[in-house]
């Protein structure tokens, strides 16, 4: 008759060099102790269900110790008497588990944490579109897509639960029809983008023999936007954003006279402002073309930046939390529609306007280029490749010009500016 095993007895019992043991535990029939030939120990239950022997494992050992495994084994042979197959149930749970790893929602998140977020700096976007947003009640959780919260009514809300590998071409049809129906064209172009990575993605690791989104087009050409504000909108826009005040309207008024982009002037960190020498230093992970840049400051901006209230211990310049830096410009671009009487424009026409702007006051092209960080153009190929020249004197001098000139146009004051003939 087996004995009954004991902790001290399972340390001393050592392994076979070329089969498994089996080794009973004489206080509960049913329970064994298997040593594999590499040494490693685990638990299991014996057992007949429907006339054939199951066996069923518990845990290895000792991560499940004797008296937990004889508590899991007389359970699971309860459930035996009762009718139940713990084997089989555990591998139903597993397929389960298996199921809910490849579902659209889990493969959309897993896209976002391994793939996008290390490698796109547009990555909150794509987040965005495809249904996860960062916990409001949690800010700081803005730069952690672990911590982002499905968002309701978006795809993954909608798709979630459902296995990635049922989603069809023509379901994929109907949502960029019905964005196109509500005269989102250009958000339909993002969403097939989006979505067109995620599969492809998904493709790439095995998890879909196909993706639903080939041979798919975008619904709408894309047409590069050439709106820019005249004087009088650019008037409206500087005023109405500095009565709506902190944090939105300097933020907006920084835009206009450094013409940068909106997430590069909203993410501004005070240590990378040197306020005495007016300059404002980009570390290349910040912007969009992977380049550090350096913008000059002019005298207007450094008032609006001296007057910004500093949050104690924070880094950010435009906060409310302390935690990160603001987002939510389309709420605040609402407000500030209603106010200036006109909405058919975008925050990111104003860095349109400082580059039309500045060709108005003859500002070079390849000095507007380097204002606006752009490595296409006068400096694309070759020339970006031998052309080291910095631009600083060049961007400074551009800067404090059109500063200037929207001082003047703030004061409504007549522009003498004179285009010259070369």
């Amino acid at each position: 008759m087996a004995k009954a095993l004991t902790a001290a007895a399972i340390e001393r019992l050592k392994p076979h060099p070329s089969r498994r043991l089996e080794i009973p535990d004489g206080l509960l029939p049913g329970l064994y102790l298997l040593i594999q030939p590499s040494g490693a120990k685990s638990w299991a239950v014996r057992y007949r269900h429907a006339g054939k022997t199951r066996k069923n494992t518990l845990g290895s050992y000792p991560a499940l110790e004797l008296a937990e495994a004889r508590e899991d084994a007389r359970q699971a042979l309860q459930r035996v008497q009762k009718g139940a197959d713990p084997a089989k149930e555990k591998k139903i749970e597993r397929a389960r588990a298996a199921d809910d790893s490849n579902t659209f929602g889990a493969v959309a998140r897993q896209f976002i944490v391994k793939y996008q977020a290390p490698k796109n700096r547009s990555w909150k976007q794509t987040a965005r579109i495809l249904g996860l947003v960062p916990d409001k009640l949690k800010p700081e959780s803005a730069d952690d897509p672990k911590t982002y919260v499905v968002l309701e009514g978006s795809l993954i809300s909608k798709w979630g639960d459902r296995k990635i590998t049922d989603i069809r071409r023509a379901e994929i049809i109907v949502a960029l029809d019905d964005l196109t129906d509500r005269g989102l064209t250009s958000g339909a172009n993002r969403f097939l983008a989006a979505i067109r990575k995620l599969f492809n993605w998904a493709l790439e690791r095995d998890l879909i023999s196909a993706s639903p989104c080939a041979g798919v087009k975008p619904p709408a050409d894309e047409h590069s936007r050439d709106r820019v504000l005249t004087d009088d909108e650019l008037r409206s826009v500087w005023n109405t954003s500095g009565e709506m005040g902190w944090p939105f309207g300097p933020a907006i008024q920084l835009l206009i006279l450094t013409g940068q982009r909106r997430e590069e002037v909203a993410g501004m960190r005070w240590s990378e402002l040197d306020l005495k020498a007016k300059q404002w230093t980009l570390p290349r992970e910040r912007v969009k073309n992977d380049t550090g840049h350096d913008v000059p400051l002019s005298q207007a901006a450094i008032d609006i930046l001296k007057a910004v209230p500093r949050i104690s211990g924070s880094e950010f310049v435009f906060t409310t939390t302390g935690e990160s830096s603001i987002s939510g410009f389309s709420k605040f671009k609402e407000r500030l529609d209603t106010n200036i009487g006109f909405d058919d424009w975008r925050v990111h026409d104003l860095r349109r306007t400082v580059a039309s702007g500045m060709a108005r006051l003859g500002t070079a092209l390849p000095v507007i280029e380097k204002v606006l960080n752009h490595t296409s153009g006068s400096f694309r190929g070759i020339v970006g490749v031998y052309q080291r020249h910095t631009f600083a004197d060049e961007k400074r001098h551009a800067l404090d010009a059109w500063a200037a000139h929207v001082g003047r146009i703030i004061k409504g004051q007549p522009d003498n500016v004179v285009a010259l003939r070369g």
